[in-house]
Order: structure tokens, then sequence, then C-alpha cells
């Protein structure tokens, strides 16, 4: 695993699954890291060199406070120089929002595909869920209540709570929590949860926005509208997928779209 200095001199580790194409960089969302992007990065590897990395605060890299999402995109730029300067991305949920916002900050990004942006198209009240959701949360995580920290995020995600009884006696319930300070983090990415369209409108690359046929109706709202936002947005619907969504059914998609303009 190779090491990236962002540009507050945290180090972001990184791997490079390495191909005969150009560069595509890939930003996972909440609980996400390197290895569990490992299996379409690995079905992309043919035809590009893929970078997969540990977000800050996770798994390999580091954490340096006080956190802000301008050192999110500062170490996404720290890839991009690993990459040779510039790069293809594809950003996963709330990793394809902070895609965006880095596309929107004029990093080198050649062209940008992102999975289901998590944000919020509904009625103005929502806001006040939102505040309410980033009190609560902040409060568990500066207790140390880990545990109650992923159940409410599973909780606002829309997870059933049979299912986040089930998640708690798993093997991956450990792995969850020892990532909950990161939600933080993503639910800073995602501001007040509304689509920035002023900010998606700066952005130059092509972007190809992605979303399941079988997800929920918002989700596939949000991404609409989030290609509408984009000058150069495209959008595309996979039948039958949802959020956790397939890889070897993305990675087809992801192949043909980054090699037309490589």
């Amino acid at each position: 695993m190779g090491r990236a200095e962002s540009g507050d001199g945290t180090l972001i580790a990184y791997r490079r699954t390495s191909g005969e194409g150009p560069p595509v960089i890939m930003v996972g969302g909440a609980f996400s890291t390197a290895d569990a992007e490992a299996p379409l990065a690995a079905l992309l590897a043919p035809r590009f060199s893929v970078i997969t990395y540990d977000r800050r605060g996770r798994g390999s890299s580091g954490d340096t406070a006080p956190y802000a999402v301008e050192r999110e995109i500062e170490d996404i730029a720290a890839l991009l120089t690993e990459a040779g300067g510039s790069a293809s991305v594809y950003g996963m949920s709330s990793g394809a929002a902070l895609a965006l916002e880095a596309a929107a900050a004029g990093l080198p990004i050649t062209q940008l595909a992102v999975y289901e942006p998590p944000y919020d198209t509904g009625a103005a009240a929502d806001v006040t869920d939102g505040a309410a959701y980033t009190a609560r949360l902040d409060d568990l995580l500066v207790r140390g209540r880990r545990d109650e920290a992923v159940e409410l995020f599973l909780s606002m995600v829309g997870v059933a709570p049979d299912v986040v009884a089930r998640m708690r006696r798993a093997t991956m319930w450990r792995g969850m929590t020892a990532l909950a300070h990161t939600l933080a983090y993503d639910n800073a990415v995602m501001g007040p949860g509304r689509v920035p369209v002023e900010r998606l409108a700066r952005i130059s690359a092509r972007v190809m926005v992605v979303d399941g046929g079988a997800s929920p109706p918002p989700m596939r709202v949000a991404a609409r509208a989030v290609a509408a936002a984009v000058p150069r947005g495209r959008h595309r619907t996979l039948t039958g997928q949802v959020h956790e969504v397939a890889p070897h059914v993305l990675a087809p998609v992801l192949a043909e779209y980054f090699a037309a303009a490589a």
C-alpha cells in the first residue's frame, strides 16, 4: 500500500491495481475502505490503472483534526498527483458527493462517474430533520457511544430495526463501529443535504450519474437532479440494481464510459 501526503500533512493510504490503461480513482461511501472497493477495482483493472484508498480516518490513513470537507478534497488532489496529475474518478454514495465537490473545486478530474449521491430532494421540513440528525450524531460520538451512532445512521438511511438487530450480531458490526467517527465526516460532505446546484454548475468535466432501477424513488430523483445540474451531465439507470450495486453489473458501464474519452 502506498502513501500520499495531503495538503495538511496527513498520509492517505492507497492501493494501485495496475492495468495498461489510464488512471481511475475510486472514492468510497460510508463505512467504505480500499478493501471494500477491491472487487470493483479488480474488474476494471484489465483496462485501467485503478487507485482505491482509505479516506481519512479510515483503515491505514491518517486523521488530522479538525476535520473539514476541504481536507478530503485535498486528499483527492494528492491522489491525482500520484496518478500522474489527472485521472478519471468514480464515487459511490457519500463518496459520490465528495467526488462532485472535488470536481466543483477545480481538481484535474478528466471525467467523473457517480453512483447514487444521497442528496435529499424532499420537502423543506426535512432540513429540520437533518439538523436534528447532525446534533444527535455529534452528541453520540462525543460521548463515545459508537454503536448507537451506527444505529442512528442506519435508521436515518432507512434500514429496518430488525435488520439492524441482525447486523449487530454479525461480524461486520465491529468494523462499522470502528469507523463510526467518520459518519460525521460523511455528514459534513452532504451538508444540508440538498443538491448543490450552484456548485455543480461549476463542473467542467463530463459526468455520468448512475442509479439502480430498483432503488428507492428518492435516490433516483436525486440522481436525475444531479445529472441535470451538471453542464455536461448524463443519467443512466441500471435495471434491477439497488444502492448496494453489484460490481459485475457496474464495471462494464464504467469501463465503457471511462474508455470513451481515454
